[in-house]
């Protein structure tokens, strides 16, 4: 399955039902007068967030939606059947903009979130609505309202709890190999991610945490340079970021500055989040060459560097030991705020 994260599409509600002209005509019964029914309500454009799909690549094929219009009225005072609603499901984390692509419509954060987009029109009223004691036979009905319409772009920003940061070639990729089960694609050439990789890291039966691997960054993709910093936005709502670097490097603290900037050129609050700092592929390099480089990171940062290397597997778990501490308690945090805030 190919991986999308912004489509633009077509939604338009449905009109409603036109209301009816009709009267009553029956044997013996004397002044049947006017008994034209309202039209039905046309249908809704919904959106809501389901947990099977991690991908907008379906919109890729289906870029209309339009809801049916309801049925007209009718004689004997029947009103019209209201038309069905457009349910379309998008993956969670899925968020729909206006077409400037800066105003915000919906945020679907949450499993089972709906969001009425489109309402449909509102059906229009038959000539028995218009009855009145000086129009006693009423010959006019409404046409039912029109549906909104809309171009709207979906933009999808995973759910993860960790988000993977760095250089090319700073060994992302294979460090989610080695703490998921996830198979990312693995060579040794710049960019060999091309699009967000997830995968879920356990260790033990109640411990867990959602990781992701996005593609490399490079100095100026803030600017567009390399793939550009497009894919930061599925990092946003992680709840740390873990920076990978290349122990090979000649200038560590350079990289780790580099990736700094981009970060802060992105957003300022992405910029803030926790951040982790690993020293990847020590295993290429001397004990002495690894505490130099260490060093200097930890000065450069203020942060405790850990060592590792997805090669050999060395300090693996110990950093995902961390995170995982890190991030139960954050949820506990989160927790303890919602049961103890109180609206005004």
């Amino acid at each position: 399955m190919k991986f999308l994260d912004q489509a633009k599409i077509y939604v338009k509600s449905g009109n409603g039902g036109d209301g009816a002209v009709a009267f009553r005509r029956e044997k013996y019964i004397e002044f049947g007068g006017p008994d034209g029914g309202d039209g039905g309500r046309g249908g809704d454009i919904i959106f809501e967030a389901v947990d099977n799909l991690n991908t907008l690549i379906d919109f890729r094929y289906t870029q209309h939606f339009r809801a049916k219009k309801g049925q007209n009225g009718s004689g004997a005072n029947k009103t019209g059947a209201n038309a069905e609603n457009i349910c379309i499901k998008v993956p969670i984390g899925t968020q729909i903009f206006a077409e400037d692509k800066e105003t915000l419509l919906a945020d679907l954060n949450q499993k089972g979130k709906k969001i009425v987009l489109c309402r449909g029109g509102d059906g229009g009223f038959g000539n028995t609505r218009f009855k009145s004691s000086t129009n006693r036979a009423p010959r006019h009905a409404d046409k039912g309202w029109p549906g909104e319409e809309r171009w709207v772009w979906l933009r999808l920003k995973l759910i993860a709890d960790v988000g993977l940061v760095g250089l090319p070639n700073a060994g992302k990729s294979t460090f989610l190999s080695v703490a998921s089960a996830a198979r990312p694609k693995i060579a040794d050439y710049p960019f060999t991610t091309l699009h967000p990789q997830l995968g879920m890291v356990r260790l033990s039966p109640t411990e867990e945490f959602v990781l992701t691997d996005i593609p490399g960054l490079i100095e100026g993709a803030h600017e567009g340079n390399g793939l550009g910093d497009r894919f930061l936005g599925h990092v946003e709502r992680c709840s740390m970021l873990l920076h990978l670097i290349d122990a090979t490097a000649d200038d560590v603290v350079n990289n780790w500055k580099i990736i700094r900037n981009e970060l802060e050129s992105y957003q300022t609050e992405l910029a803030n989040k926790r951040e982790v700092i690993g020293l990847n592929k020590t295993d290429l390099l001397t004990p002495e060459e690894i505490l130099q480089k260490q060093k200097e990171l930890e000065q450069a940062s203020g942060h405790k560097v850990f060592l590792l290397s997805g090669a050999t597997h060395n300090g693996v778990k110990e950093i995902l030991f961390y995170l995982q501490n890190y991030i139960t308690k954050y949820k506990q945090d989160i927790i303890l705020k919602s049961k103890h805030f109180s609206p005004i």
